[in-house]
């Protein structure tokens, strides 16, 4: 199987353009690919766990990575998936987070002479003479067609500022940079920058001809990481100061039965023919399964050792039936549940650990609660009836209150 055809059985390629010349390059490691970050944090998260493996695979078969941090495209602001714009960072905070994002990847990814490199927009986007740009770039973009892009026309009956409507085209910019001075022949990114995407391909052909090699590949991130990735407060960061080793184990632990397998194949780096044999698994066979990825997962963040640990005090925990039954027992029925799941603030409320369900979602910001030792993600994260395999879920209020919740 070549590394394109993988990369497809891993359920991991939406789009392509010129299917034929990508397989080409990235089947015999001739690939310069990009892959962006938005340093808008000092770690990566969850959200960012595709593109982190997908950078691995890739470099594993010869093809070189770029890093590219967007400290010039920050300053803008990215309409995509958004609703408002994004805070402006200082040129101070952007250098630590880049600094802190290439610490983490050094898990996934080798920098170094013939290896990874790591570049930031700011650059050569902040030197840009604004009228040279408007005369070399702003003429190979169709405003037409800009506005026809989705990422544009979400945003358009709530207001879109000229700034965000300039990132389509400091985004292309980049790509014909990084063409032009590093040999960069590939971007990937999320289904969301399809466009943005498709308008760096189109820069370097109108500015360098069309016998230029610039290739595009979308990602089809998972949802549940993706969700996990975009919240703040409660996300499952990288770093291990701000999301332990254990409640990273927990998080990929706990993900839900139709989503375990799809992230196996998609993140791990366990042999497809391993994991078709694990798609036949069933019922209490998904845990195990679970398990699984949640020790692949931390295994290659933050170590075996730590990794091993995280197991071993999951075990400790959930797998010790004396300590579980100490806990009081509060019982849930099927009809508590609206298509299959219920609000962690509504079973708080109904367990008698919160007054009501705003105090439950304080509770809940506050990081005050735990479902199975794991934050919820947002206030009004929910628990599903699959959640439910072992029997019960254990639902947490600062260090003393432990409820027991089962469904009778």
């Amino acid at each position: 199987m070549t590394l394109y055809d993988e990369l497809v059985a891993r359920g991991l390629i939406a789009q392509v353009t010129d299917e034929d010349e990508i397989k080409e390059l990235i089947n015999n490691g001739k690939a310069v690919f990009y892959i962006g970050f938005d340093p808008t944090a000092d770690s990566l998260h969850v959200g960012h766990f595709m593109a982190l493996c997908l950078m691995k695979r890739l470099q594993m078969a010869g093809n070189r990575p770029i890093a590219l941090i967007g400290g010039g495209t920050g300053m803008i602001g990215d309409p995509s998936g958004r609703t408002d714009m994004r805070q402006v960072l200082t040129k101070e905070t952007i250098q630590h987070n880049c600094d802190c994002f290439k610490k983490q990847m050094e898990r996934f990814i080798e920098f170094g002479e013939g290896k990874a490199l790591m570049v930031n927009n700011a650059d050569w986007l902040l030197g840009l003479n604004y009228i040279e740009l408007l005369r070399e770039v702003g003429a190979c973009f169709s405003v037409n067609n800009m506005l026809r892009a989705e990422c544009y026309k979400q945003r358009m009956e709530k207001g879109l500022s000229f700034l965000e409507f300039n990132y389509m085209i400091m985004q292309s910019y980049d790509f014909y940079h990084l063409y032009r001075h590093y040999g960069c022949n590939m971007q990937f990114g999320g289904d969301d920058q399809w466009s943005n995407m498709l308008g760096g391909t189109e820069l370097i052909r109108k500015k360098l001809g069309k016998d230029a090699y610039a290739m595009t590949i979308t990602l089809l991130l998972n949802s549940e990481g993706k969700k996990m990735g975009k919240t703040a407060k409660g996300a499952v960061w990288l770093d291990p100061e701000k999301t332990s080793p254990y409640e990273f184990y927990q998080y990929w632990r706990n993900v839900g039965d139709e989503d375990v397998l799809k992230c196996i194949r998609m993140l791990t780096f366990l042999p497809l023919e391993q994991i078709d044999e694990m798609d036949r698994w069933e019922g209490s066979e998904l845990n195990k399964a679970k398990e699984i990825l949640a020790y692949e997962l931390t295994k290659l963040v933050h170590g075996e050792d730590e990794a091993k640990k995280a197991q071993e005090t999951a075990k400790s925990i959930f797998g010790a039936q004396t300590s579980v039954d100490s806990m009081p027992t509060f019982e849930l029925s099927k009809d508590d549940f609206k298509d299959g799941v219920i609000a962690v603030n509504e079973i708080l409320v109904k367990a008698g650990i919160a007054k009501s369900k705003g105090e439950g979602r304080r509770l809940i910001e506050q990081g005050g609660v735990t479902v199975d030792d794991v934050k919820p993600a947002s206030p009004i994260a929910t628990v599903a009836l699959s959640d439910f395999d072992k029997g019960y879920v254990v639902i947490k209020k600062g260090k003393k209150i432990f409820i027991k919740t089962v469904i009778k």
